[in-house]
Protein backbone atom coordinates (compact mmCIF):
# COMPACT_ATOMS: atom_id res chain seq x y z
CA UNK A 1 0.00 0.00 0.00
CA UNK A 2 0.76 3.59 -0.13
CA UNK A 3 3.21 5.25 2.35
CA UNK A 4 2.80 9.09 2.00
CA UNK A 5 0.86 10.35 4.99
CA UNK A 6 -0.03 9.97 8.75
CA UNK A 7 -2.82 7.57 8.27
CA UNK A 8 -1.17 5.48 5.69
CA UNK A 9 1.76 5.30 8.05
CA UNK A 10 -0.46 3.89 10.95
CA UNK A 11 -2.16 1.42 8.58
CA UNK A 12 1.29 -0.05 7.60
CA UNK A 13 2.64 -0.71 10.90
CA UNK A 14 -0.40 -2.17 12.12
CA UNK A 15 -0.08 -4.53 8.80
CA UNK A 16 3.68 -5.07 9.96
CA UNK A 17 2.99 -6.02 13.26
CA UNK A 18 -0.25 -8.27 11.81
CA UNK A 19 -2.13 -6.36 14.86
CA UNK A 20 -5.67 -4.56 14.58
CA UNK A 21 -5.68 -3.50 18.67
CA UNK A 22 -2.89 -0.98 18.43
CA UNK A 23 -5.00 2.19 17.17
CA UNK A 24 -4.34 3.86 20.41
CA UNK A 25 -0.72 2.94 21.00
CA UNK A 26 0.73 3.58 17.30
CA UNK A 27 1.02 6.94 17.31
CA UNK A 28 3.23 6.63 20.55
CA UNK A 29 5.41 4.77 18.43
CA UNK A 30 5.81 7.55 15.93
CA UNK A 31 6.58 9.89 18.38
CA UNK A 32 9.11 7.83 19.92
CA UNK A 33 10.80 7.17 16.04
CA UNK A 34 10.75 10.98 16.02
CA UNK A 35 12.55 11.71 18.94
CA UNK A 36 15.27 9.28 17.96
CA UNK A 37 15.27 10.67 14.25
CA UNK A 38 15.49 13.94 15.73
CA UNK A 39 18.94 12.77 17.87
CA UNK A 40 20.43 11.23 14.79
CA UNK A 41 19.15 12.37 11.73
CA UNK A 42 21.69 15.93 10.62
CA UNK A 43 20.12 16.62 7.22
CA UNK A 44 20.54 19.67 5.02
CA UNK A 45 16.78 19.70 4.83
CA UNK A 46 16.92 20.27 8.70
CA UNK A 47 18.97 23.58 8.82
CA UNK A 48 17.34 26.74 9.13
CA UNK A 49 17.72 30.39 9.12
CA UNK A 50 16.56 32.58 12.14
CA UNK A 51 17.42 35.96 13.86
CA UNK A 52 17.53 37.33 16.92
CA UNK A 53 18.42 40.84 18.95
CA UNK A 54 21.50 40.31 20.64
CA UNK A 55 21.83 42.52 23.52
CA UNK A 56 22.73 40.57 26.93
CA UNK A 57 25.03 37.80 28.23
CA UNK A 58 21.99 34.89 27.05
CA UNK A 59 19.62 34.75 24.37
CA UNK A 60 17.16 31.68 24.33
CA UNK A 61 17.40 29.10 21.61
CA UNK A 62 14.29 28.72 19.50
CA UNK A 63 11.79 26.31 19.93
CA UNK A 64 12.83 23.96 17.34
CA UNK A 65 16.45 23.83 18.00
CA UNK A 66 18.38 20.97 18.07
CA UNK A 67 21.99 22.01 16.88
CA UNK A 68 24.03 24.73 15.97
CA UNK A 69 25.82 25.07 12.03
CA UNK A 70 26.80 28.57 12.58
CA UNK A 71 26.12 31.96 14.31
CA UNK A 72 27.36 35.10 12.78
CA UNK A 73 27.01 38.65 13.80
CA UNK A 74 25.05 40.86 10.68
CA UNK A 75 24.78 44.05 9.90
CA UNK A 76 26.90 47.09 8.22
CA UNK A 77 30.08 44.65 9.45
CA UNK A 78 29.44 40.47 9.71
CA UNK A 79 31.11 38.04 12.04
CA UNK A 80 31.47 34.70 12.51
CA UNK A 81 31.09 33.65 16.54
CA UNK A 82 33.69 30.73 17.32
CA UNK A 83 31.59 28.18 19.19
CA UNK A 84 33.08 26.83 22.76
CA UNK A 85 32.45 25.39 25.80
CA UNK A 86 31.07 27.24 29.23
CA UNK A 87 34.19 26.88 31.02
CA UNK A 88 36.30 28.26 28.77
CA UNK A 89 33.34 31.72 28.12
CA UNK A 90 34.04 31.59 32.11
CA UNK A 91 37.87 31.71 32.15
CA UNK A 92 37.71 34.12 29.54
CA UNK A 93 35.37 36.47 31.20
CA UNK A 94 37.48 36.23 34.81
CA UNK A 95 40.82 36.50 32.85
CA UNK A 96 39.37 40.13 31.16
CA UNK A 97 36.82 41.39 34.33
CA UNK A 98 34.36 40.53 32.65
CA UNK A 99 33.75 42.82 29.59
CA UNK A 100 31.41 44.47 27.01
CA UNK A 101 31.83 44.66 23.59
CA UNK A 102 30.99 42.45 19.91
CA UNK A 103 30.23 39.34 21.31
CA UNK A 104 33.28 37.16 19.73
CA UNK A 105 32.51 33.20 21.23
CA UNK A 106 29.55 31.47 22.29
CA UNK A 107 27.84 28.31 23.79
CA UNK A 108 24.93 26.66 24.41
CA UNK A 109 24.14 26.55 28.06
CA UNK A 110 21.08 26.23 29.84
CA UNK A 111 18.78 26.17 26.76
CA UNK A 112 19.99 29.61 25.99
CA UNK A 113 22.71 30.92 24.09
CA UNK A 114 25.60 32.98 26.32
CA UNK A 115 27.89 35.49 24.37
CA UNK A 116 31.50 36.63 25.14
CA UNK A 117 31.84 39.63 25.50
CA UNK A 118 28.49 40.72 27.34
CA UNK A 119 27.35 42.95 24.19
CA UNK A 120 27.73 46.60 24.34
CA UNK A 121 24.90 47.33 21.93
CA UNK A 122 21.91 45.54 19.97
CA UNK A 123 23.09 43.28 17.65
CA UNK A 124 21.32 41.13 15.18
CA UNK A 125 22.31 37.45 15.51
CA UNK A 126 21.54 35.00 12.74
CA UNK A 127 21.13 31.37 13.48
CA UNK A 128 21.39 28.45 11.02
CA UNK A 129 20.41 25.32 13.08
CA UNK A 130 19.32 22.17 12.85
CA UNK A 131 16.01 22.12 13.64
CA UNK A 132 13.30 19.60 15.06
CA UNK A 133 11.57 17.55 12.38
CA UNK A 134 7.90 18.46 12.21
CA UNK A 135 5.88 16.05 14.15
CA UNK A 136 3.29 14.21 12.33
CA UNK A 137 -0.45 14.38 13.84
CA UNK A 138 -3.52 14.26 12.31
CA UNK A 139 -3.39 18.26 11.48
CA UNK A 140 0.05 16.91 9.83
CA UNK A 141 -0.05 14.38 7.97
CA UNK A 142 3.27 14.34 6.11
CA UNK A 143 6.71 15.83 6.57
CA UNK A 144 10.02 15.57 4.16
CA UNK A 145 11.26 12.05 5.78
CA UNK A 146 8.34 10.25 5.39
CA UNK A 147 7.85 11.72 1.92
CA UNK A 148 11.37 11.01 1.33
CA UNK A 149 12.45 8.31 3.34
CA UNK A 150 9.14 6.24 4.28
CA UNK A 151 11.31 3.44 5.72
CA UNK A 152 12.91 5.12 8.49
CA UNK A 153 9.43 6.25 10.04
CA UNK A 154 8.05 2.74 9.56
CA UNK A 155 11.38 0.70 10.39
CA UNK A 156 11.86 3.40 13.84
CA UNK A 157 8.27 3.06 14.63
CA UNK A 158 8.39 -1.08 14.30
CA UNK A 159 11.53 -0.78 16.54
CA UNK A 160 9.56 0.98 19.72
CA UNK A 161 6.80 -1.21 19.46
CA UNK A 162 8.83 -4.45 19.86
CA UNK A 163 9.33 -3.43 24.13
CA UNK A 164 5.91 -2.36 24.40
CA UNK A 165 5.06 -6.21 22.66
CA UNK A 166 7.57 -7.34 24.01
CA UNK A 167 9.00 -9.11 20.83
CA UNK A 168 12.49 -9.12 22.02
CA UNK A 169 13.47 -11.34 19.10
CA UNK A 170 12.49 -8.45 16.55
CA UNK A 171 14.72 -5.99 18.12
CA UNK A 172 17.57 -6.34 15.87
CA UNK A 173 15.75 -7.26 12.82
CA UNK A 174 13.48 -3.55 13.04
CA UNK A 175 17.07 -1.91 14.68
CA UNK A 176 19.03 -2.95 11.54
CA UNK A 177 16.11 -1.33 8.65
CA UNK A 178 16.11 1.22 10.77
CA UNK A 179 19.65 1.99 10.59
CA UNK A 180 20.24 1.57 7.33
CA UNK A 181 17.36 4.27 6.00
CA UNK A 182 19.41 6.78 9.01
CA UNK A 183 22.85 6.26 7.55
CA UNK A 184 21.42 6.40 3.84
CA UNK A 185 19.76 10.15 4.19
CA UNK A 186 22.82 10.86 6.75
CA UNK A 187 25.09 9.94 3.60
CA UNK A 188 22.99 11.72 0.91
CA UNK A 189 23.29 14.88 3.07
CA UNK A 190 26.88 14.23 2.70
CA UNK A 191 26.95 13.99 -0.78
CA UNK A 192 24.27 16.60 -1.86
CA UNK A 193 27.26 19.06 -0.37
CA UNK A 194 30.11 17.75 -1.48
CA UNK A 195 29.39 15.35 -4.59
CA UNK A 196 30.55 18.76 -6.84
CA UNK A 197 33.64 19.45 -5.32
CA UNK A 198 36.02 16.66 -7.09
CA UNK A 199 39.77 17.03 -7.54
CA UNK A 200 41.42 20.17 -8.85
CA UNK A 201 44.35 19.69 -10.74
CA UNK A 202 46.75 22.66 -11.06
CA UNK A 203 48.73 22.86 -14.31
CA UNK A 204 52.62 24.25 -14.47
CA UNK A 205 52.69 27.10 -17.19
CA UNK A 206 56.44 27.20 -18.67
Amino acid sequence: MALTNYSELQTSIAEFLNRDDLTAKIPDFIVLAEAQMNAELRHWRMEKRATASLDSQYTAVPDDFIQPVRFSIIGSTISSLSQTDSKTITDLRTANNNPSGRPTEYTILDGSIEVYPIPDATYTLELLYYEKLDALNSGNTTNWVLTTYPNAYLYGSLLHSAPYLMEDQRINTWATFYQKAIDDINSEAVNSKTAAAGRRIKIRSY
